[in-house]
């Protein structure tokens, strides 16, 4: 069976196609422009990376479903669903916290994923995995770093954007005792979207993973709407 999965969490996207549970081609970009100029290229090549592949002979489409840019994810979503619906195909939705905690998943140390949400706050959770396997979770919240990396503890392994952004605070509040991942390891990746949910034998569970944004918290156009109207 082959799997299709795009994240447009964040400034970059990506995308990955993997046969059962075998990846086979995986691609990012980053770009200043918006997703919806670079994307059909993007899927273009992902599919004609393989002899004989065409959009139709795709099982399933996984899209990250946030959190993240509120632009982004609409567009990323909106791609998924439209090519899923034209092949009469399934699709899902996977957390956008998955798909960078999951490439640590051998990690020893919790997983404390901070993605940058803007106005001084990360989207956030801290995982706990054993040989590979997701243990345990914590709720995925939007907070401010302090707050993130108070839950997290001084022995965790920071990963996302927010901990780049917010690397002074980290080494500060954990008196230089927490490890940093390498900056190109902080995006979503569409690879582990489709690891964090798929089982050993190639199985997607798409009928318990709907395709609904995810963005916990208003957006700008909403909180001016409010604002504005008193509602």
């Amino acid at each position: 069976m082959y799997f299709f999965a795009l994240s447009t969490a964040e400034q970059g996207a990506s995308m990955a196609l993997f046969e059962d549970n075998i990846l086979v081609f995986e691609s990012s970009l980053f770009s200043r422009q918006t997703h919806s100029k670079g994307l059909l290229p993007m899927i273009e090549q992902a599919v004609e990376s393989r002899d004989g592949m065409s959009v139709n002979r795709i099982d399933g489409f996984i899209a990250a479903r946030g959190p993240g840019s509120f632009t982004g994810l609409r567009i990323g979503i909106s791609m998924v669903k439209g090519l899923a619906r034209a092949v009469s195909k399934p699709c899902a939705g996977v957390s956008s916290l998955d798909g960078i905690a999951f490439r640590f998943c051998y990690s020893q140390k919790p997983v404390c994923v901070m993605m940058d949400a803007k106005r001084k706050e990360v989207y956030s959770a801290v995982y706990q995995f054993h040989h590979g396997k997701l243990i345990q979770k914590s709720p995925e919240v939007v907070c401010s770093p302090e707050s993130a990396i108070d839950q997290a503890g001084s022995n965790a392994l920071y990963v996302g954007s927010g901990s780049k952004v917010y690397r002074d605070t980290i080494c500060s509040r954990t008196h230089d005792r927490a490890v940093l991942s390498c900056p190109s390891m902080d995006g979503v990746s569409a690879c582990a979207l489709v690891v964090s949910v798929m089982s050993d034998n190639g199985v997607f569970d798409f009928e318990n993973h709907p395709l609904n944004p995810v963005y916990l918290r208003k957006s700008d156009a909403q909180i001016h709407f409010e604002e504005k109207t008193g509602a």
